[in-house]
């Protein structure tokens, strides 16, 4: 779970974020404030591991905040001016998002967060089976044989050329076992990308079945099909 902190001074602003935020399974919102000083009193004192900040506040504005903290957590600095690009990124941001924040743009920037944990755990992961407990006995599957895997209330389903596992399982968890080529297309879905046959705006098509895409990861899954595509 990444927790996430906002600090801007415009609410209209932080409820777009705190509304895209809610969106993503992983996030996990602790902290909403338009109140610079009581954001670094909190960060001082408790956990957070991606801040959405602000540039232009009262008191402090996101570049001073920036500049006084030591350890900061990964930080997304949010704007409605450009002219601080070039120096935010003396500072290691993450990414630099221009207001009003549209949806592709905010997906964009958080997967910069999360890829390199992601790829560093399928790195770890040289087989090229995914390991499974199926009614209690351990099973290998290989990962080009899997089409999809779906969300079934607190189980997983597990869908293959050849038949269809159900496990108990999160789809958080699983991703990080599974190959580069696996993406998560919905709440509830992951599609292995190298089995896709057609792509629309709404689903991908995998043999004979529909594996829906949501607007929250469209961006993310049709780059990967891109880069896929290239030779």
């Amino acid at each position: 779970m990444i927790k996430i902190g906002i600090i801007d001074d415009e609410i209209l602003a932080r409820k777009v974020l705190e509304e895209y935020c809610s969106k993503i399974n992983n996030f996990q919102l602790v902290l909403s404030t338009g109140n610079p000083l009581e954001f670094i009193n909190f960060v001082q004192q408790n956990e957070v591991d991606l801040i959405f900040l602000d540039i232009e506040m009262p008191e402090l504005n996101g570049m001073e905040i920036l500049r006084s903290m030591i350890n900061p957590p990964k930080v997304i600095l949010t704007t409605a001016y450009s002219e601080y690009a070039l120096e935010s990124y003396n500072y290691g941001v993450v990414d630099y998002l221009l207001k009003p924040i549209k949806i592709e743009r905010f997906l964009k920037a958080i997967n910069k967060v999360e890829a390199p944990k992601t790829r560093e755990s399928k790195k770890n992961n040289s087989k090229e089976e995914l390991q499974i407990k199926h009614d209690g006995v351990p099973v290998n599957i290989a990962y080009n044989s899997i089409l999809y895997i779906q969300s079934f209330g607190n189980y997983l389903k597990i869908f293959t050329d050849s038949r269809m596992y159900l496990i108990t399982e999160t789809l958080i968890n699983i991703n990080t076992l599974l190959s580069e080529n696996f993406q998560r297309t919905h709440k509830s879905y992951i599609a292995n990308l190298d089995r896709v046959t057609k792509a629309t705006r709404t689903h991908l098509l995998i043999v004979d079945k529909k594996v829906p895409v949501s607007v929250m990861y469209k961006v993310v899954v049709f780059e990967k099909l891109e880069a896929l595509a290239k030779p």
